[in-house]
């Protein structure tokens, strides 16, 4: 009985852990932070955004950050909204599908510029859970959406 409580409890921490870094892309992408966003990876962590080069390593990453595409939307004034995610915990492993919207200031308010289907990948590390690989894909009625979502 004692070790199904602990395999519960461990599966609702990696959940937990996993929710959490999900929320924090957003207000780190919304602040800026490079080095920050980066840091959600592991060394060799994959970021595919559709309709972009494939970014691989940490600096790579922060360079989607520090590019003038993420500089522009910025300066207009930006908002990441991510989740909530469905998680699927396997061991040491995780995968998790969420919708994005990123919003732009218009100049009565706000207008959707993205919005998309995301599969994340992540691996237990001895620093916690990080990203292996993240696939965001335009929800325009393509196929490449839709797949994410099935799996």
């Amino acid at each position: 009985m004692a070790d199904a409580i602990a395999a519960r409890l461990q599966a609702l921490e990696d959940r937990a852990a996993i929710a959490d870094l999900i929320a924090r892309y957003g207000p780190l992408a919304d602040a800026g932070d490079a080095a920050g966003v980066a840091a959600l990876w592991t060394d060799d962590g994959i970021y595919a955004v559709d309709g972009f080069p494939e970014a691989r390593g940490h600096a790579a990453i922060a360079a989607l950050i520090e590019g003038p595409v993420h500089q522009d939307l910025m300066a207009r004034g930006c908002a990441h909204l991510l989740g909530p995610a469905t998680i699927t915990l396997d061991g040491n492993r995780a995968t998790a599908l969420c919708h994005s919207v990123v919003l732009a200031k218009a100049s009565e308010g706000w207008e959707p510029v993205r919005v998309a289907a995301n599969r994340w990948e992540l691996m237990r590390t001895p620093d916690g859970w990080r990203v292996t690989r993240r696939d965001n894909a335009l929800l325009d009625g393509s196929e490449a959406a839709r797949a994410l979502f099935a799996g």
